[in-house]
């Protein structure tokens, strides 16, 4: 029997609460709130669709009791993994369930080279667990870092390298699946013909239609959409286990898989190949196959404009050959290079590179792997997912694109093709009209889709090459499959899911109700409201803030496990999607335009941006340019210094906001008494009763005023001529004495001008006080921010554009002035100054290019570096830590955030976040560094932790009672040690 929806939500209302049901059933991670129905409603596709409830499983017992109340009372049920899935094949409006912490490696054989997992297993941690065998899971999707085994069988997914090691169900060897119609069937085809009632009717369904199954199936390697009837042939040994794969959930839900891992071959070489265009890169393709003979791993294409929009995001892109589009040709072994030689030969390109350096290849690969990301911010309006990977044979590649691009002119459409181009994949992200608040916009979208889909057709191809068909291609099947074909999906959902309740409305139905309407829950037609008078001015999304919440598309580099970059320091530390860039995003996009959440004032709102550290991490480490920090101080404004219509009001603040987020007001006051400041805190009650007043967590040590502050400490110095711009000729260089360095650690500063000078030049501290206003736009205070910024820029300007370097010490103060500065004034002396603005950094590998300074030799200089959260996102660290190599100095970086962040883990209530956040990287490596200092087998070397930023040294100082050096201090003292 068939439910229908209406037939769901009255089966679901008499049967009481989903959540307590489920409760009940022993399921013990299960929410309904707003705030999780919200973070669940869309994946990285087009879609929003509201569930009722949301279940993180613990155990794969927990997986059959979702099931099985999800047919008690009739209420659909999606899988999701990581939710990158961009096709809407992830979204779902009964029970989600999110299969992340059924996490278990069971069994790395390498023997047999298999790996037994359950179904939540990071694809990168599969990696991990099976390189010391020298061993790798094949398929490698661009998002690997955070998709989960589960989630790859369910779309069949390929990736890069799919050309070399198969897609994942030619990876599949065994797998335990829970069919909708409750029936468990374990399959392995190395131990016999598959087995079951379930599995029994599938096969005799193939049985009866052999002829028309084999004339229309696995006719290539991408024909990924609908089911893979294929696999059920006699042929092909009948293995239910590779024809569960690609079918998104419809039919069964993985609950174990057992999957071949292959030799990560030696020697993996990779070349670039440069073309005019995109289609004549595709005619180079059959030739190139043709070449490679078979030995090739991966074939890939990349337009020249998203490279472009890499290096106009100041990242560096590695040197590629003449050409406007690139196929990346990557083999292995000990005849690669031979290999490429041939497929040199064979291309006709117009450019070509060998890539000899592993970090240059790795950077062009991570800018392919983020073409998803990168293509949504390509056009001068977004760039959505929708015909995003249909595929062709390859000998077809070349005509296909240029008909493809001749639609989009027809449609007046723009996209930068790009992907898997030796498998006849292409991904696009398409610049589709849709207007806000207006149903009908999709009009164009929907004749653009049966256009394409009717020309793919006649090539023979798959609207779908590995993402699956989802929401938004499943009504298209017709077009590609006859109606024997279509009718066949629908027998084999009857057989697995005779009620319709895994994942309705994707790829078929057990009746004539069909596929949903690709047209339906589109989010870009919801109604968007406007920000009557926002703080912040998001020059980069034309001052508007549902646009610049928007760029979160979901493809989820958040949410990976492990990173060699900042983002997201909290969900690395708790591992809920609330504490995600993407988690708050989408409550950020709910707040804009959802129904869920009221607004930037819901309590849903704040909860998710509690623990976001504001470290802007993800403003540099996500491809779409999200700025969370940026967002989160738009939502604090909002809440606490605007009304519904944009007019200043007044409303109560947190404790914290007032001294905490007004530290550099406190410290300056607090200045001339510094010494006895010091000595109160010392005495317990006083500390206590001052930490309570400023809501900081009684754990925490209060921050300690330098007795002298850097202005005052540096007058005192030899060789001080006045610290006034103007007063006598200029300096060689100007040290802005920033709040933190002036009033915490002056040394850095005094480290700084000490250096300098002793190469000989005259270093001034800028005379004009001016604070950034940082810990005001951290806590949302952006109007008394606005007044500060533009008291630093009245006072930086001159000297900046006067030509001579102007210096900051202290990283989180000079991200400031690169980035919150033009978000927060409108002058062009901004950007002057955000230009201008030098880290210490920056001026000694200038001065060092000049042949003005020499380095002193750091030579058996073991550095542990922290780079502050700011520095590695807005400033960048790559020539710090060149700087020390060029040194001689051992360098060992710390990936992450330190945790404190600011005021963000001084704050009471996220003491623990932030001491998990300093245990993710940062205090494993200062202890290791430790260990090495105080161990008997001590080399005489000189240990160093290095972290330039304030927050960092007062993380370590407290949680490690670790001292941490600045790298002008680093600097200053070897070159003492060699005078």
């Amino acid at each position: 029997m068939t439910i229908t929806a209406d037939e769901r939500t009255t089966a679901a209302g008499e049967a009481g609460d989903i959540a307590v049901a489920l409760r009940a059933a022993g399921v013990s991670r299960v929410d309904d709130s707003a705030l999780a129905r919200g973070m669940y409603s869309a994946d990285a596709s087009l879609y929003r669709v509201v569930p009722q409830v949301v279940t993180r499983p613990q155990h794969i017992d927990e997986v059959h009791a979702a099931h099985q109340v999800s047919r008690e009372l009739g209420v659909p049920l999606t899988m999701r993994g990581a939710g990158t899935s961009i096709a809407g094949n992830a979204v779902g409006e009964g029970i989600v369930l999110d299969t992340r912490d059924l996490k278990r490696i069971i069994e790395i054989n390498p023997e047999t080279r298999t790996a037994t997992v359950d179904p939540g297993v990071i694809h990168a941690d599969l990696q991990r667990a099976a390189a010391p065998h020298g061993l790798r899971f094949g398929p490698d999707p661009s998002t690997h870092s955070r998709c989960t085994i589960g989630g790859m069988i369910g779309n069949n997914a390929c990736g890069s390298r799919a050309l070399g090691y198969g897609r994942t169900s030619d990876n599949i060897e065994a797998a335990s699946i829970l069919f909708g119609n409750g029936e468990v069937g374990h399959f392995d085809a190395r131990s016999g013909k598959a087995t079951g009632p379930t599995a029994t009717k599938l096969l005799e369904l193939a049985n009866q239609n052999l002829a028309h199954i084999r004339t229309n199936f696995g006719q290539f390697g991408r024909q990924i959409s609908g089911y893979s009837l294929e696999h059920l042939l006699p042929e092909n040994r009948g293995q239910i286990e590779k024809f569960i794969a690609g079918t998104e959930g419809t039919l069964g839900t993985v609950l174990q898989a057992t999957v071949n891992l292959v030799q990560d071959e030696p020697g993996r070489r990779l070349m670039v190949l440069g073309f005019p265009t995109v289609a004549e890169a595709a005619d180079a393709v059959p030739d190139i196959l043709t070449a490679g003979a078979g030995r090739l791993i991966a074939c890939e294409g990349m337009d020249s404009r998203l490279a472009a929009l890499v290096r106009g995001a100041g990242k560096r892109v590695p040197t590629l050959p003449k050409g406007e589009s690139w196929l990346f040709v990557e083999t292995a072994g000990e005849a690669a290079l031979d290999t490429l030689a041939a497929v040199k030969a064979a291309a006709s390109a117009v450019g070509d590179r060998m890539i000899e350096d592993a970090g240059e290849a790795a950077a062009l690969w991570k800018i392919r792997e983020d073409g998803a990301g990168l293509a949504g911010i390509s056009l001068p309006t977004p760039a959505h997912s929708g015909w995003e990977d249909a595929a062709v044979p390859p000998e077809h590649l070349g005509a296909w694109m240029r008909e493809f691009e001749s639609l989009m002119k027809d449609y007046g459409l723009q996209g930068y093709p790009y992907g898997h181009f030796g498998d006849g994949c292409i991904h696009c992200r398409i610049d589709f009209p849709f207007r806000h608040g207006d149903a009908s916009s999709t009009g164009v979208f929907a004749e653009f889709m049966a256009a394409c889909a009717e020309r793919l057709a006649h090539y023979g191809g798959s609207l779908s090459g590995e993402h699956g068909d989802g929401r938004v291609r499943s009504q298209l099947l017709p077009t590609m499959y006859d109606e024997a074909s279509i009718a066949l999906f629908a027998q084999a959902k009857a057989v697995c899911d005779p009620q319709n309740l895994l994942n309705p409305g994707i790829i078929t139905a057990p009746d004539d109700s069909g596929p949903v309407p690709h047209t339906e829950n589109i989010k870009p037609t919801q109604p968007k409201q406007e920000l009557p008078w926002p703080g912040m001015l998001l020059p980069h999304d034309k001052g508007d803030f549902g646009a610049a919440v928007h760029r979160c598309s979901g493809v989820g580099r958040c949410v990976a496990p492990a990173t060699n970059g900042v983002m997201c320091p909290s969900y690395l530390a708790t591992k809920d999607e609330k504490d995600s860039t993407r988690g708050r995003g989408r409550i950020l996009q709910e707040a804009m335009d959802g129904t869920l959440v009221k607004g930037l004032t819901d309590p849903a709102v704040h909860e998710a941006l509690d623990f976001c550290l504001a470290c802007k991490g993800c403003a540099s480490d996500c491809p779409a340019g999200v700025d969370m920090a940026t967002y989160k101080a738009e939502a604090l404004h909002q809440t606490y210094d605007r009304n519904e219509q944009g007019q200043p009001k007044r409303k109560l603040r947190p404790r914290s906001h007032y001294i905490l987020g007004r530290l550099p007001l406190w410290a300056r006051l607090a200045a001339p008494v510094a010494p006895l400041a010091n000595l109160t805190m010392k005495l317990p009650p006083v500390a206590a009763l001052a930490k309570w007043a400023a809501g900081i967590d009684q754990r925490r040590s209060v921050p300690k005023f330098a007795a002298k502050t850097l202005r005052r400490a540096a007058r005192m110095s030899p060789g001080s001529k006045g610290e006034h711009a103007g007063q006598s000729s200029d300096p060689d260089v100007w040290v802005w004495a920033d709040s933190f360095t002036n009033h915490f650690f002056p040394q850095s500063g005094l480290a700084a001008i000490e250096f300098l000078r002793s190469q000989g030049l005259e270093v001034q501290i800028i005379g004009k006080q001016g604070c950034c206003g940082l810990p005001w736009i951290t806590t949302g205070q952006l109007d008394a921010a606005k007044a500060r910024i533009d008291q630093a820029i009245t006072a930086l300007e001159p000297v900046v554009a006067s030509g001579v370097p102007v210096i900051g010490l202290e990283p989180s103060c000079l991200a400031t002035l690169r980035s919150d500065a033009v978000e927060l004034s409108a002058r062009e002396e901004a950007k002057t100054v955000a230009d201008g603005v030098l880290s210490f950094a920056e001026l000694v590998n200038r001065l060092v290019d000049e042949g003005r300074i020499q380095l002193p030799d750091l030579t058996g200089v073991d550095v542990v570096a922290q780079p502050h959260c700011h520095q590695s996102s807005v400033i960048g660290w790559d020539v710090d830590q060149a700087l020390l190599q060029m040194a001689g100095a051992t360098v060992t970086k710390v990936a992450g955030c330190c945790g404190l962040a600011g005021n963000f883990g001084v704050e009471k209530g996220h003491y623990e976040v932030s001491v998990a956040v300093a245990e993710t990287y940062l205090l494993p490596a200062v202890r290791a560094q430790k260990e090495r200092m105080d161990s008997a087998e001590y080399d005489g070397a000189r240990k160093v932790v290095l972290a330039d930023g304030m927050s960092c040294r007062v993380q370590l100082d407290d949680l490690a009672e670790i001292p941490a050096i600045h790298l002008a201090e680093l600097l200053a003292e070897r070159a003492h040690a060699l005078d």
